[in-house]
This record gives structure tokens, C-alpha cells and sequence, in this order.
């Protein structure tokens, strides 16, 4: 069976990159790939946090998706979709089906703020935008400075990266775990 990725975003304030690399590299690997955002409308991307980009349409409404459909959750970074994302009750409660079903979750760049907001951050070894990392901390979380970063703590892999320029090995994380437990 051909494995499926979720991507989740805000409408507002995605790293482009973060959502249109990861989605062009799994596609391009045979990796079904399903944007959801918080509303059924266009997404508006940024470059580099403030550089208004392209806008994209999601495939699915966020709050309608069901996690038995996926093999894994992705989570985008861009400060303003993380920052929305975290306190969306639909996206904490994503967050928590994934790791409770034992599935992993990618999350680059900012994107780990929503794993604070689901509560599932405590014992977690991961990395982030290094503007993040105490908050990381003082949620209990053990942060590291590394390009990719694998943690199994609690029985779910939780894979992670720092930003755009770590996409290669994020993508290749992913696609790696993917493999191995599909």
C-alpha cells in the first residue's frame, strides 16, 4: 500500500518551502500527499517569515481529516502558521491522535510550537528555529542544535529540523521512515 503523508498549515504566514518542498519531494517519490489547512481557502505563503509569496489551495479541511488515513503528520514552520497552528484546537487534538496511534510526526522550524500546545512535548529530544528553544525547554522538552533529529521517546517518532536550509535531510528523514515502517 502506497504510504500517506498529512501536511498541515494555518492560512496565513507558511514558509513556503516548508510546504511546497517537502509535498514536491515525497509526490515525487510515489508518497500521496494531502495539504489540510484550518480554512477551505488559498494559503498565503512568506519567504523568509515577512516576504509575502505564492498562495496555495489545500486538498482537505484540517478539522475533517481522520488520522487512520495517514501513515505520517508534517508540520510546517513560518512563525505566524505555527503560532496560529498551536492554538487550534483541531491541529493540538491532530497532534495527540498521531502520537497516541503510535505515528510519527515531522515538524520543522517553528512547527514543534504545536507539539507544546498538544502537550506532547515532555521528554522529547528534538530541534527547532533556535529562536524556540527555551520555549521547547520549558516545556519539557530536550532540545539539540542538529540539521535532522530523530526521538522515539514515548514510542512515536518525532523527526525534526531547524529550517530551510535543513530540507534535503528533513525530506529524506521522512521519506526514510516512511519506508521503513510501511
Amino acid at each position: 500500500m502506497t504510504p500517506k503523508a498529512l501536511v498541515i498549515t494555518s492560512n496565513v504566514g507558511v514558509e513556503q518551502d516548508e510546504l511546497l518542498k517537502p509535498l514536491a519531494f515525497l509526490r515525487s517519490k510515489g508518497i500521496e500527499c494531502i495539504h489540510a489547512a484550518l480554512e477551505q481557502k488559498p494559503v498565503q505563503t512568506v519567504r523568509h517569515d515577512k516576504d509575502p509569496a505564492q498562495s496555495y489551495d489545500p486538498d482537505a479541511l484540517l478539522g475533517k481529516v481522520d488520522v487512520n488515513d495517514y501513515d505520517i503528520l508534517i508540520i510546517p514552520g513560518g512563525t505566524v502558521n505555527a503560532g496560529t497552528l498551536r492554538m487550534n484546537k483541531d491541529a493540538q487534538k491532530l497532534v495527540q491522535q498521531f502520537s497516541d496511534a503510535k505515528k510519527p510526526i515531522a515538524a520543522i522550524c517553528h512547527g514543534p510550537w504545536l507539539l507544546i500546545n498538544a502537550n506532547r512535548i515532555q521528554n522529547k529530544h528534538l530541534t527547532s528555529y533556535p529562536s524556540i528553544q527555551l520555549d521547547l525547554e520549558n516545556a519539557g522538552g530536550k532540545w539539540v542544535n542538529a540539521d535532522v533529529h530523530h526521538c522515539n521517546t514515548d514510542g512515536w517518532m518525532l523527526i525534526t529540523s531547524r529550517s530551510p536550509e535543513d530540507i534535503p535531510v528533513f525530506n529524506n528523514a521522512i521519506l526514510q521512515e516512511l519506508e521503513t515502517h510501511n
